[in-house]
Protein backbone atom coordinates (compact mmCIF):
# COMPACT_ATOMS: atom_id res chain seq x y z
CA UNK A 1 0.00 0.00 0.00
CA UNK A 2 2.63 2.69 0.97
CA UNK A 3 4.65 1.55 -2.37
CA UNK A 4 1.22 2.21 -4.46
CA UNK A 5 0.79 5.92 -2.28
CA UNK A 6 4.27 6.73 -3.37
CA UNK A 7 4.04 5.75 -6.77
CA UNK A 8 0.33 8.14 -6.96
CA UNK A 9 2.33 10.67 -5.46
CA UNK A 10 5.11 10.54 -7.94
CA UNK A 11 2.37 10.42 -10.69
CA UNK A 12 0.32 13.58 -9.46
CA UNK A 13 3.30 15.56 -9.15
CA UNK A 14 4.76 14.89 -12.54
CA UNK A 15 1.22 15.56 -13.94
CA UNK A 16 1.53 18.73 -12.30
CA UNK A 17 4.55 20.05 -13.03
CA UNK A 18 3.86 19.00 -16.78
CA UNK A 19 0.83 20.68 -16.52
CA UNK A 20 2.47 23.39 -15.10
CA UNK A 21 5.65 23.55 -17.81
CA UNK A 22 2.61 23.67 -20.90
CA UNK A 23 0.39 26.20 -19.57
CA UNK A 24 3.67 28.63 -19.29
CA UNK A 25 3.82 28.00 -23.55
CA UNK A 26 2.97 32.00 -25.15
CA UNK A 27 3.10 33.40 -22.05
CA UNK A 28 5.53 36.00 -20.58
CA UNK A 29 7.21 35.90 -17.26
CA UNK A 30 6.61 39.03 -15.39
CA UNK A 31 11.00 39.43 -15.35
CA UNK A 32 10.21 39.64 -19.74
CA UNK A 33 7.96 41.96 -19.50
CA UNK A 34 9.87 43.97 -17.41
CA UNK A 35 12.84 43.61 -19.87
CA UNK A 36 10.38 44.90 -23.08
CA UNK A 37 9.47 41.48 -24.20
CA UNK A 38 6.37 41.77 -26.28
CA UNK A 39 4.33 38.65 -27.10
CA UNK A 40 3.29 37.90 -30.92
CA UNK A 41 0.81 35.48 -30.17
CA UNK A 42 -1.10 34.34 -26.78
CA UNK A 43 -1.80 30.93 -27.94
CA UNK A 44 -5.62 31.66 -28.86
CA UNK A 45 -5.81 34.58 -30.91
CA UNK A 46 -3.35 35.69 -33.82
CA UNK A 47 -4.13 39.54 -33.28
CA UNK A 48 -0.53 41.06 -34.37
CA UNK A 49 -0.50 38.82 -37.56
CA UNK A 50 -2.69 39.02 -40.86
CA UNK A 51 -1.90 37.97 -44.69
CA UNK A 52 0.42 39.35 -46.87
CA UNK A 53 -1.29 42.24 -48.93
CA UNK A 54 -4.40 41.85 -46.66
CA UNK A 55 -6.44 42.82 -43.69
CA UNK A 56 -7.08 39.51 -42.04
CA UNK A 57 -5.90 36.28 -41.84
CA UNK A 58 -7.25 33.58 -44.13
CA UNK A 59 -8.73 30.36 -43.80
CA UNK A 60 -6.42 27.61 -43.46
CA UNK A 61 -4.68 29.03 -40.64
CA UNK A 62 -5.94 27.58 -37.37
CA UNK A 63 -5.32 27.60 -33.45
CA UNK A 64 -4.59 24.08 -32.56
CA UNK A 65 -3.30 23.32 -29.14
CA UNK A 66 -1.74 26.96 -28.18
CA UNK A 67 -0.01 26.73 -31.54
CA UNK A 68 -0.62 28.82 -35.08
CA UNK A 69 -0.96 26.19 -37.77
CA UNK A 70 -0.90 26.37 -41.51
CA UNK A 71 -3.35 23.53 -41.49
CA UNK A 72 -4.33 24.10 -45.21
CA UNK A 73 -1.83 24.98 -48.52
CA UNK A 74 -3.54 28.12 -50.12
CA UNK A 75 -3.68 29.89 -47.27
CA UNK A 76 -1.03 32.51 -47.89
CA UNK A 77 2.14 34.12 -46.22
CA UNK A 78 1.84 35.69 -42.89
CA UNK A 79 3.01 39.25 -42.09
CA UNK A 80 3.60 40.80 -38.48
CA UNK A 81 1.09 44.06 -38.42
CA UNK A 82 3.95 45.47 -36.55
CA UNK A 83 7.33 46.60 -38.12
CA UNK A 84 10.67 46.16 -36.44
CA UNK A 85 13.86 47.76 -36.99
CA UNK A 86 16.67 46.38 -34.17
CA UNK A 87 15.16 43.51 -32.43
CA UNK A 88 15.24 40.18 -30.59
CA UNK A 89 12.70 37.39 -31.69
CA UNK A 90 12.28 33.77 -30.32
CA UNK A 91 10.02 31.82 -32.35
CA UNK A 92 9.01 27.99 -31.33
CA UNK A 93 8.50 26.04 -34.79
CA UNK A 94 7.44 22.49 -35.96
CA UNK A 95 7.53 21.31 -39.19
CA UNK A 96 5.41 18.19 -41.07
CA UNK A 97 7.21 15.44 -42.34
CA UNK A 98 8.71 16.21 -46.02
CA UNK A 99 7.38 19.79 -45.20
CA UNK A 100 9.45 23.68 -45.85
CA UNK A 101 8.51 27.02 -44.35
CA UNK A 102 10.23 29.64 -43.51
CA UNK A 103 10.53 32.91 -41.54
CA UNK A 104 10.92 36.11 -42.86
CA UNK A 105 12.75 39.20 -41.32
CA UNK A 106 12.35 43.09 -43.05
CA UNK A 107 9.76 42.41 -45.21
CA UNK A 108 7.59 45.03 -47.20
CA UNK A 109 4.40 44.95 -49.35
CA UNK A 110 6.17 46.56 -52.37
CA UNK A 111 6.54 43.43 -53.96
CA UNK A 112 4.32 40.41 -55.59
CA UNK A 113 5.71 38.14 -52.97
CA UNK A 114 6.53 38.25 -49.22
CA UNK A 115 9.94 37.47 -50.22
CA UNK A 116 10.46 39.54 -52.67
CA UNK A 117 12.93 42.05 -50.78
CA UNK A 118 12.72 39.95 -47.37
CA UNK A 119 15.75 37.81 -45.78
CA UNK A 120 14.30 34.36 -44.81
CA UNK A 121 15.38 31.73 -42.26
CA UNK A 122 14.75 28.31 -43.65
CA UNK A 123 12.81 25.98 -41.97
CA UNK A 124 12.58 22.15 -43.61
CA UNK A 125 12.74 18.44 -42.71
CA UNK A 126 16.21 18.46 -43.35
CA UNK A 127 15.32 14.20 -44.27
CA UNK A 128 12.92 13.91 -46.54
CA UNK A 129 11.95 17.18 -48.12
CA UNK A 130 12.99 17.79 -51.57
CA UNK A 131 15.14 20.89 -51.07
CA UNK A 132 17.42 19.28 -48.84
CA UNK A 133 20.18 19.03 -51.46
CA UNK A 134 21.57 22.23 -50.99
CA UNK A 135 23.18 23.16 -47.63
CA UNK A 136 22.56 26.59 -47.30
CA UNK A 137 18.81 25.42 -48.17
CA UNK A 138 19.14 23.08 -44.38
CA UNK A 139 16.73 24.11 -41.45
CA UNK A 140 18.24 27.06 -39.57
CA UNK A 141 20.18 28.36 -43.07
CA UNK A 142 19.84 31.83 -44.14
CA UNK A 143 18.17 30.55 -47.18
CA UNK A 144 20.71 30.03 -50.09
CA UNK A 145 22.98 32.31 -48.47
CA UNK A 146 25.06 30.91 -45.26
CA UNK A 147 25.02 27.18 -44.54
CA UNK A 148 24.08 25.57 -41.58
CA UNK A 149 25.73 22.72 -39.44
CA UNK A 150 23.11 19.93 -38.85
CA UNK A 151 23.58 19.34 -35.47
CA UNK A 152 21.31 22.63 -34.96
CA UNK A 153 18.22 20.44 -36.28
CA UNK A 154 15.50 18.47 -34.41
CA UNK A 155 13.61 16.16 -36.36
CA UNK A 156 10.08 16.62 -38.25
CA UNK A 157 6.99 16.93 -35.61
CA UNK A 158 9.38 18.02 -32.99
CA UNK A 159 9.93 21.72 -31.55
CA UNK A 160 12.44 23.78 -32.55
CA UNK A 161 13.61 26.77 -31.45
CA UNK A 162 14.92 30.00 -33.63
CA UNK A 163 16.60 33.12 -32.45
CA UNK A 164 16.87 35.56 -34.82
CA UNK A 165 18.59 39.00 -33.68
CA UNK A 166 19.20 42.08 -35.64
CA UNK A 167 21.21 45.16 -34.14
CA UNK A 168 22.65 48.08 -35.75
CA UNK A 169 22.76 46.00 -39.13
CA UNK A 170 24.43 42.37 -37.33
CA UNK A 171 22.31 39.48 -38.10
CA UNK A 172 23.09 36.76 -35.65
CA UNK A 173 20.85 33.46 -35.91
CA UNK A 174 20.81 30.54 -33.41
CA UNK A 175 18.36 27.31 -34.06
CA UNK A 176 18.38 24.81 -30.78
CA UNK A 177 21.47 27.26 -29.52
CA UNK A 178 23.35 26.23 -32.14
CA UNK A 179 24.50 29.82 -34.04
CA UNK A 180 23.86 29.59 -38.07
CA UNK A 181 24.70 33.07 -38.84
CA UNK A 182 26.75 35.98 -38.04
CA UNK A 183 27.04 38.41 -40.67
CA UNK A 184 26.80 42.34 -40.58
CA UNK A 185 24.20 43.30 -43.57
CA UNK A 186 25.61 45.81 -46.34
CA UNK A 187 28.92 44.67 -45.86
CA UNK A 188 31.31 43.32 -48.28
CA UNK A 189 30.80 39.87 -46.89
CA UNK A 190 26.61 40.33 -46.94
CA UNK A 191 27.30 41.36 -50.54
CA UNK A 192 29.60 38.80 -51.68
CA UNK A 193 27.06 36.12 -50.06
CA UNK A 194 24.04 38.35 -52.04
CA UNK A 195 25.56 38.32 -55.62
CA UNK A 196 26.50 34.32 -55.33
CA UNK A 197 22.38 33.63 -54.36
CA UNK A 198 19.62 33.53 -56.43
CA UNK A 199 18.83 37.16 -54.96
CA UNK A 200 21.74 38.85 -57.23
CA UNK A 201 19.35 40.78 -59.23
CA UNK A 202 16.43 41.00 -57.25
CA UNK A 203 16.51 44.56 -56.79
CA UNK A 204 15.63 46.01 -52.93
CA UNK A 205 16.91 42.71 -51.74
CA UNK A 206 17.17 43.67 -47.96
CA UNK A 207 17.39 46.85 -48.49
CA UNK A 208 15.18 47.82 -45.64
CA UNK A 209 15.84 49.52 -42.51
CA UNK A 210 12.95 48.12 -40.91
CA UNK A 211 10.36 45.59 -42.08
CA UNK A 212 7.47 43.26 -40.97
CA UNK A 213 8.09 39.64 -39.61
CA UNK A 214 6.78 36.85 -41.97
CA UNK A 215 5.90 33.03 -41.46
CA UNK A 216 5.43 30.94 -44.78
CA UNK A 217 2.62 29.27 -46.83
CA UNK A 218 4.85 26.57 -48.68
CA UNK A 219 2.32 24.15 -48.59
CA UNK A 220 3.17 22.10 -46.45
CA UNK A 221 1.75 21.48 -42.42
CA UNK A 222 3.74 23.35 -39.95
CA UNK A 223 2.96 24.95 -36.55
CA UNK A 224 4.71 28.21 -34.31
CA UNK A 225 3.89 28.96 -30.72
CA UNK A 226 6.22 31.10 -28.32
CA UNK A 227 6.52 33.80 -30.37
CA UNK A 228 8.01 36.34 -28.91
CA UNK A 229 10.42 40.09 -29.31
CA UNK A 230 12.26 43.04 -27.75
CA UNK A 231 12.87 45.90 -29.51
CA UNK A 232 16.45 47.10 -29.43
Amino acid sequence: MNRFKTLLSALIVSTTTTTAVLAQDNQLTAAQKAQGWVSLFDGKNPTAWRNYQKSDIQPGWVVENGALKLEKAGAGDLISKQAFGDFDLYIDWKISEAGNSGIFILADEKGKMIYSHAPEIQILDNEKAHDNKIDTHLSGSLYDMVAVHPSALKPAGEWNTVRIKLQDKLLQIWQNDVMTTNVVIGTSTWDNLVAASKFADWNGFATNETGHLGLQDHGNVVWFKNMRIKEL
